[in-house]
């Protein structure tokens, strides 16, 4: 696939040594649909000596979207929101005309050891609805559709794809899947929507036979409309694989 744009992090520093691979905002690509942060932490040992806090903070005219694959995060709002962030959950906060928010260590695990390991992404809100009044979206891990295709498990986080519907309530079409392909499996994207790109979470894949490395980000053509429908992409690797798109 020559014509994949290739997007490699930048190390971020949040505070307290917490840090994250930052895929979005790049000097060659602003944004992927509403997609316009991406960031990536861990896996990373948190031990009771770290300070990993992210302290209240605002947000205005975006919606942040959180899913943990290891660990756990506390969640609080100025809306008076309090919830615990566990694996497998999508957490979609709108933050409209205006929230404070931080995430914290969970009370329970302050004394514990354990590791954190997830992502956390921006999106735009559509200019109409920037100014809404800000929410909270937490969808417990049950709920999110999940389903094999071609024998490869894909959860649908958030938006529409092979069929379900993610129950995630957003303001503009979004798509988000976890996929997790087994090693020397293969998997067909089709092209589900305008524009899009694959994450490489925890090690290297194929794209078409072109190889994305791990904490890499390949952002497929976007559509034309005049060139018709692009073709699916095919996805391998060697190892189980773990990526979203």
């Amino acid at each position: 696939m020559s014509d994949l744009l290739t997007l490699h992090p930048h190390a971020k520093d949040l505070g307290g040594g917490f840090q994250v691979r930052r895929v979005l905002p790049a000097a060659q690509r602003r944004a992927v649909g509403p997609f316009v942060f991406f960031d990536h932490f861990g896996p990373a040992t948190e031990t009771p000596q770290d300070q990993h806090d992210v302290r209240p903070h605002p947000h205005i005219g975006l919606a942040t979207v959180t899913y943990l694959f290891e660990g756990a995060m506390m969640h609080r709002d100025s809306l008076g929101t309090e919830q615990e962030i566990r694996p497998g959950a999508i957490n979609w906060m709108t933050a409209g005309r205006g929230i404070v928010h931080s995430e914290r260590k969970p009370e329970a695990l302050k004394t514990e050891t354990y590791v954190n390991h997830g992502l956390q992404l921006w999106c735009a809100l559509p200019r109409e609805h920037e100014e809404v009044e800000p929410s909270f979206s937490h969808t417990a891990a049950a709920d999110i559709p999940a389903t094999e295709v071609e024998g490869v498990p894909v959860r649908v986080l958030v938006g529409e794809a092979f069929g379900l519907r993610s129950p995630v309530p957003t303001l503009m079409p979004t798509l988000y899947l976890d996929i997790a392909l087994p090693a020397g499996g293969a998997f067909s994207l089709p092209p589900l929507a305008p524009q899009m790109a694959v994450y490489a979470v925890d090690g290297d894949v194929m794209l078409d036979g072109e190889p994305l490395p791990q904490h890499t980000m390949g952002v497929l053509p976007d559509e034309d409309a005049a060139a018709g429908e692009r073709p699916s992409v095919r996805i391998t690797a060697d190892g189980a694989r773990r990526l979203v798109v």
